[in-house]
Formats: structure tokens, sequence, C-alpha cells
């Protein structure tokens, strides 16, 4: 098959050369991002929710993300009838090839793999008119089975497609001189195969969450 007769490699290519002469041209320029409170400050007690473990994050992978922060934990429902982990990987830069690592490519590398196709939702939150999107990934690795959610968010925005993605890091680098940005990871197990149960928890997970993801991140 000619890769380049594909439409989507094609528009990535084309992103990737446009982006790579962008960050050319203001590479001398010194990016403006204001001071960011490390992400162990993040909330631990949340409307309805509390901390119950911090996750440790392996060096090897802290290696492979290159992120300038991270935030790996366990969150306990006050019923203590559901759990919900949450991860954050914030990159004060792009310019040197630091970017953040799509779910998509990561899970299945771990031995987890998508048991139905991958989508996005669209869920209402506090402080928005309009809805936010969000990725949905349903993921299994044996007997063990989750729901995850997950978006990138910087200069409060949320985007949910890597496409967008890079043409708002493109956009903000030549009208901020930024390139800042998080992902937000969101996962719940799924019990008893209720699946939908799992989604209805981790989307009432994201919408606690998110004010805290708001504040935290810079604006």
């Amino acid at each position: 098959m000619n890769l380049l007769a594909n439409k989507y490699v094609r528009v990535l290519t084309l992103l990737m050369l446009v982006q790579g002469a962008v960050f050319y041209a203001v590479a001398m320029r010194p990016e403006q991002i204001g001071p960011v409170d490390p992400l162990d400050r993040f909330p631990k007690v949340l409307p309805g929710w509390h901390l119950y473990q911090e996750s440790k994050v392996e060096p090897e992978v802290q290696d492979v993300l290159k992120a300038d922060d991270l935030l790996s934990r366990v969150y306990l429902n006050d019923s203590q009838t559901a759990s919900a982990y949450l991860f954050m990987a914030f990159f004060k830069t792009q310019r040197e090839g630091q970017s953040p690592h799509s779910p998509k490519n990561c899970l299945p590398g771990s031995g987890f793999e998508p048991v139905e196709p991958p989508g996005q939702i669209a869920i209402q939150v506090a402080g928005r008119n309009e809805p936010i999107r969000v990725n949905r990934y349903v993921t299994a690795r044996g007997d063990e089975k989750s729901v995850t959610l997950y978006w990138y968010q910087s200069h409060r925005r949320v985007i949910a497609d890597e496409f967008a993605a890079k043409f708002w890091l493109i956009a903000d680098s030549i009208r901020y001189h930024r390139s800042d940005t998080s992902l937000v990871r969101v996962v719940v197990p799924v019990r008893g195969n209720d699946t939908n149960a799992a989604s209805q928890i981790a989307v009432e997970f994201a919408q606690t969450v998110f004010p805290a993801v708001t504040r935290q991140l810079p604006l």
C-alpha cells in the first residue's frame, strides 16, 4: 500500500512539517509560562472522594515519558464503593521533543488490549457552558478490565483529538510563545463485567476532579 495515498498519513506528515517549521522560527524566542505548583500539591480530598494511595511511577517509565512533573494516585469515594486512578503528566515545553504519549499507544505496550472501539464522549463540567470532549478507551489484560478516559489540557483548553492537539501546539507557539501541555487520564476498574457502571464512575470522577485540574495547571 502506498503510504502517501493514506489521507491520515498525509495530514500527519503535513502537520509535522509545519510544526517543525514553526518551532524553528520561534526557537530563539523564550517561552512564556507562569509559575506552576508541583503536582504533589494537587488536592488529596475532593468532593465525595479522598486519596487512597500514592502510586509510584517507575524510573524507566519516567525516562520514557520525559514529563516535567507527574501525578499518579488512586482515589476512593467516601462510601468506599468505587475507586478511580488519576494520572497527570505536565510538560513545560515541547520544543525539545517532549510530548504526551497517547494512551492508545502506551496501554497496548503495557499488555492492555482494547476490547471496544475507542471513541469520544461529551462530559458536562462545572464552569463551562459547553461540555468537554474526552477519549474513552476500554481495555483488558487477562481478567483485568478497565475504562479509561483521557484528554490533553492547556490554557483552559481541553482537547481529545491528537490532530487537534498538534494544531493548537502550533497556534499557541506562534501566538503565546508557549508549548506547555498536560495529559490527564482517569482509569476505573470494571467489576462484574459491568462496563457501563465503570464508565459512569469514570465520568463522575472526571466531573469532580476537573475544576481542581484546571486550577492546578497554568492558565
